[in-house]
C-alpha cells in the first residue's frame, strides 16, 4: 500500500499550534482568539487539500515545460540545489511583491493578511487560488531547466519555513537579521501600520527586499489585519469580497479600457466605499452575539474531525478514486462553510447540515465493500429522505437552532 507521507506534516503543525498557544497562554499573552485560529485554520485546511491535486498536477506541467523547453539540461548536484533554493525564493520575492501590487493578484493573497491575531494558525491562511497562481509563477524554473522533481521537493522545502515566521514569541535573532526573513521581519510584512505597507516580501532571504528597497525593520509595536478589516467570519466572503469589489469598481467606470485597468492597477486605489456597497449586498455583518461554551466546543469539533480527515485523506489519496476525492473536497469546503456560519450565528446552517448528509452518503458508499453498499444505501437514503422531508416543517428547524445556538437563539439570526 502507498501512503503519502507528506500527511505528517497536518499533526505536526497542529502539534507546534498547540504549544505556541500554551506557552502563550502561560506567559499571560493574548496572542490567540478561538473565533480567528478556528477562521485561519479553516482556510488551511482548504488549502492543504487543494494543494495535494494542484501540486500533483503542476509536476507533470513542469516536466512537459523542461523536457520540450528548458533552455539548459540541470542534475542534481547539491550546487545546483542551493541554486534552485535561491532561485525560487527570487522568484517568490517577485510573485508576492506583485501580489500587493496588482488588484487582481492581491484578490488572490489578501486571504493571508485578514487575520487580526499574529501566530502560527496565520500560516495557514493561504487560498486556494494562491496555491494554484504561485505554482504558475514557478513555470519559470522548469524553462531554465531545472526538472520537475527537483523543484517540487524544493518548493515542499521552501514552504516550510515560512510556517515558522508568523509567530510573536520569538523576537529579533541577531546576525540572522541581515540575511533571513526572520519572525521580527515578517510581523512587520503583516502589520497595517502605515510605515510597514508593503514591506519585507521575502519568503527565506531577507536580502531581496534590502537590495530592491522593500526592506523595514521592527522598531514599533504592530497592529495585525487588513487596513479596512472584514466584520465577518464567513469562508466564502474571506476568499472573494475582493474579487467582488474589482466588479463592483470596474463597474462604476464608463470605458472598457477602464475597466480592465481597475484590475490592474494597485489595490490601494480602490474607493475604501466599494467594500462597503458589497457587504450590503450580500448582507455581510457580524453577529454581536457573544458565543457560548457549547456553540464554542460544536465548531471545535467540527474542526477536529476535519484534521483527522485531510490526515487521513492525505495519507491515503493514491488509494482513492478521483469521485471518492471530489466527494470529500466538497463535503469538506460545506464543513468549513457551515462552521464560519456558526460563529455568524447563520440560520441557514440548518440547510447546510442537511446537505452535508446527502453528500456524505456517496463519499461513505465508495469506501465500503459492495456487499454492504446496498444495505447502506437504503438506510442512507431513506435518512436523508426523512431529514428533507421534515425540514419543510418551521418546528424542526427552530429546534435545531434551539439546539445549536441554545442561550443565543434569542438574539438575531439572519
Amino acid at each position: 500500500m502507498h501512503i503519502n507521507i507528506l500527511a505528517f506534516a497536518v499533526p505536526l503543525f497542529i502539534g507546534l499550534i498547540l504549544l505556541e498557544y500554551f506557552i502563550s497562554k502561560k506567559k499571560g499573552l493574548p496572542y490567540f482568539n478561538l473565533n480567528n485560529s478556528i477562521a485561519n485554520i479553516s482556510i488551511g485546511i482548504a488549502e492543504r487539500l487543494s494543494d495535494v491535486l494542484v501540486t500533483g498536477a503542476f509536476y507533470f506541467v513542469y516536466d512537459y515545460v523542461q523536457k520540450h523547453y528548458g533552455i539548459f539540461k540541470i542534475h542534481n548536484g547539491v550546487l545546483l540545489w542551493l541554486l534552485l533554493l535561491i532561485c525560487t525564493d527570487f522568484i517568490w520575492y517577485w510573485y508576492h511583491r506583485l501580489a500587493h501590487e496588482v488588484s487582481v493578484l492581491w484578490a488572490v493573497h489578501v486571504v493571508h493578511h485578514q487575520s487580526e491575531d499574529y501566530n502560527f494558525t496565520v500560516s495557514a491562511r493561504i487560498t486556494v487560488l494562491q496555491a494554484f497562481v504561485r505554482s504558475g509563477f514557478w513555470v519559470i524554473l522548469p524553462l531554465i531547466g531545472f526538472p520537475a522533481a527537483m523543484i517540487t521537493g524544493m518548493l515542499l522545502i521552501h514552504g516550510i519555513y515560512p510556517f515558522f515566521i508568523h509567530t510573536r514569541l520569538i523576537g529579533k535573532l541577531g546576525v540572522l537579521e541581515y540575511f533571513l526573513v526572520t519572525p521580527s521581519h515578517h510581523r512587520v510584512h503583516h502589520s497595517c501600520n502605515e510605515k510597514y505597507l508593503d514591506k519585507n516580501y521575502g519568503d527565506v532571504f531577507i536580502i531581496w527586499d534590502k537590495l530592491f528597497g522593500t526592506f523595514q525593520k521592527e522598531d514599533e509595536e504592530p497592529v495585525y489585519g487588513l487596513t479596512h478589516p472584514l466584520k465577518t467570519y464567513s469562508f466564502l466572503w474571506q476568499h472573494f469580497h475582493f474579487f467582488i469589489e474589482l466588479v463592483l469598481a470596474a463597474k462604476s467606470k464608463n470605458t472598457l479600457r477602464e475597466k480592465v485597468a481597475v484590475f490592474f492597477q494597485k489595490p490601494e486605489k480602490i474607493d475604501a466605499a466599494v467594500r462597503n456597497k458589497a457587504e450590503q449586498i450580500f448582507n455581510i455583518k457580524q453577529s454581536k452575539a457573544t458565543l457560548n461554551s457549547e456553540l464554542n466546543n460544536y465548531v471545535i469539533w467540527q474542526m477536529i474531525v476535519m484534521l483527522i480527515s485531510l490526515f487521513a485523506f492525505i495519507l491515503f489519496e493514491q488509494q482513492l478514486n478521483p469521485y471518492a476525492k471530489l466527494i470529500f473536497a466538497v463535503l469538506t469546503i460545506l464543513t468549513l462553510i457551515n462552521c464560519g456560519a456558526i460563529m455568524e450565528q447563520k440560520r441557514w446552517i440548518f440547510y447546510i447540515e442537511i446537505i452535508r448528509v446527502a453528500v456524505t452518503i456517496p463519499f461513505v458508499l465508495l469506501l465500503v465493500p459492495a456487499a454492504v453498499q446496498y444495505a447502506l444505501m437504503v438506510m442512507l437514503l431513506l435518512t436523508v429522505f426523512v431529514l428533507i422531508t421534515v425540514s419543510y416543517f418551521t418546528s424542526l428547524q427552530k429546534f435545531y437552532l434551539k439546539i445549536v445556538y441554545k442561550n443565543n437563539s434569542h438574539k438575531s439570526h439572519y
